[in-house]
């Protein structure tokens, strides 16, 4: 018992610098935020005091919706976009060979690349005049389908959402191969005597292993949705007409552009109160599905 109290108590006193870091950088500057989110400042004048003002404009501003609308539309590209494909791929890719290293790799190098350097790249993919998509549509015959894509309003936010998707699957491919590694070989081996082989022992064993580890994918996956920001804002700034605004470019145009930082310390603090309701929702929705497949 007292060896159990030992390690408890190093390695609580391990984490507390860590801890301690992540609440001065994260933890406080979030608070801080939300305290000026009740002032009109300009970032030069003295604040005013205005009370829930700037939250109320925030829900009354058609922009407001319109943003969280398309963000809910990168944050469903993301969950139902990386978290399948990345997962796909860590299944293909499970196994060690030097194809397999080079595929990981290549699947990752994306992560790696600036997402300024991301959307640049995709903005020329885009290009209506010499872009590959259009080309590649001219080549094949389908001229017809050629768009300005990140100038329609119909199509360019599910054009963006291609690098925000492109992007991030690398990460998740790690995180899966970990898990799969991590899944007992005697459970697998009593799987096979079992008789479960190829999509059986995918449903009844690989993913319920392996489903804490897809909740948190998903987690990460709204929450870095949410704050998707450097590839859109590079590859139309919000427009054309705010047909692409998001949450962060809302918050990003209010504040440094017309300098009101006590609105966009608001439009922040609603951010991060979206992000907590669908990450709730997403793990409430995922517990109660699978304890109907655990009665199942």
């Amino acid at each position: 018992m007292q060896n159990i109290l030992k390690v408890r108590y190093w390695l609580i006193l391990s984490l507390m610098p860590a801890l301690l870091i992540y609440t001065v950088i994260v933890i406080v500057p979030i608070f801080w935020s939300s305290y000026y989110g009740f002032f009109s400042w300009t970032g030069t004048t003295d604040p005013k005091f205005i009370g829930l003002e700037n939250y109320i404009e925030v829900i009354k501003d058609p922009i407001f919706w319109r943003a969280l609308k398309n963000n809910l539309i990168i944050v469903a590209a993301s969950v139902f976009g990386q978290v399948p494909v990345a997962l796909f791929l860590a299944l293909m890719l499970r196994k060690i060979s030097l194809f397999q290293r080079f595929v990981r790799s290549a699947v990752f190098l994306p992560m790696v690349i600036s997402t300024v350097v991301v959307g640049l790249i995709w903005g020329y993919i885009y290009n209506p005049q010499f872009g590959i998509v259009n080309s590649f549509l001219e080549w094949i015959g389908l001229e017809s389908w050629t768009k300005s894509w990140l100038s329609d309003p119909s199509v360019n936010m599910y054009a963006v959402s291609v690098p925000i998707i492109w992007n991030y699957i690398g990460p998740y491919l790690i995180i899966f191969i970990a898990a799969m590694q991590n899944i007992p070989s005697e459970i697998e081996e009593a799987a096979k005597i079992d008789g479960a082989n190829g999509l059986k022992k995918l449903i009844y064993v690989t993913l319920p292993m392996m489903w804490t580890t897809i909740k948190v994918a998903i987690v990460l996956c709204i929450s870095g949705s949410l704050k998707a920001f450097d590839q859109v804002f590079v590859m139309t700034g919000g427009g054309p007409a705010q047909s692409t605004e998001l949450l962060a470019t809302y918050m990003y145009n209010n504040t440094f552009v017309v300098y009101r930082y006590g609105f966009g310390s608001a439009i922040s603090t609603m951010i991060i109160i979206i992000s907590l309701i669908l990450i709730v929702v997403s793990q409430v929705v995922m517990k109660k599905r699978n304890k109907k497949g655990g009665k199942e």
